[in-house]
């Protein structure tokens, strides 16, 4: 029996994977900063220049790094909210934020290298803002549908008009189209209360002052979805 071969576009995609998990290995050792492709190179027992011909410079390989953490990460959030009734938006956020802290805490190297300290030199070209935002749209799109399916009227007018001309109108209207401006801005400050929290756990900023971190972090997701989200509740069943 013949042994089948790959093809070449399937042995490049094997080279690919393997140069990543071996980067992703030796980040998590180093941290991202000390990510080299010579280095990359000696560990898996081949000359630097092997690699080129994948990754030309470091910042290539890790913006694929980056890309694929972003899509990873907006894969696992997507999905939690999926499985929650549309028609429970509460439970829809809670189930994308903890799926949000649960990825972090599976893999905190790949959140440190999205949301920790940047990488002194790099700089993340532009195609990078699709896929690093695939999980604030999956935040965004359940506080939309709450707001289009309601019949209750904006709110916190305070902080709109604290806000007025703070915020980038023209990117929020494609984002969260018909949701009224305070709420719009309450997103965001969800978002902060999401991603801050679970750095803070992540980065050991929490110890000797929150004794239980799953409970905290639940109450500080239900607390703020008080204030994004209708006050009539969102859609009701059969909407």
């Amino acid at each position: 029996m013949s042994e089948v071969r790959p093809t070449r576009a399937e042995a490049r995609l094997l080279q690919i994977e393997r140069i990543k998990s071996t980067s992703r290995r030796l980040m998590a050792e180093k941290g991202a900063p000390g990510l080299s492709l010579r280095e990359v190179a000696r560990e898996m027992g081949v000359v630097s220049s092997a690699l080129y011909r994948y990754f030309p410079t470091r910042d290539d390989l890790l913006t694929a790094l980056i890309v694929d953490a972003y899509n990873d990460l907006g894969d696992f959030a997507e999905r939690a909210a999926s499985r929650v009734p549309r028609d429970d938006p509460r439970r829809q956020l809670q189930a994308a934020a903890s799926a949000i802290r649960k990825w972090a805490k599976s893999n905190p190297h790949e959140y440190a290298l999205l949301y920790g300290s940047p990488v002194p030199g790099y700089e993340a070209p532009l195609f990078t803002v699709e896929p690093a935002a695939r999980v604030a749209l999956v935040l965004s799109s359940i506080i939309t549908e709450a707001w289009r399916h309601s019949n209750a009227e904006g709110r916190r007018d305070d902080i709109g008009e604290t806000l007025r001309g703070v915020l980038v109108t023209r990117t929020l209207d494609g984002v969260m189209p018909g949701v009224p401006e305070p709420v719009r801005a309450l997103s965001l400050m969800l978002w902060s209360q999401i991603f801050g929290c679970i750095s803070f756990e992540l980065f050991g900023h929490y110890k000797g002052t929150v004794r239980n971190a799953n409970r905290f972090f639940a109450i500080v997701v239900d607390e703020t979805a008080n204030l994004v989200l209708p006050p009539d509740g969102g859609p009701t069943r059969g909407t």
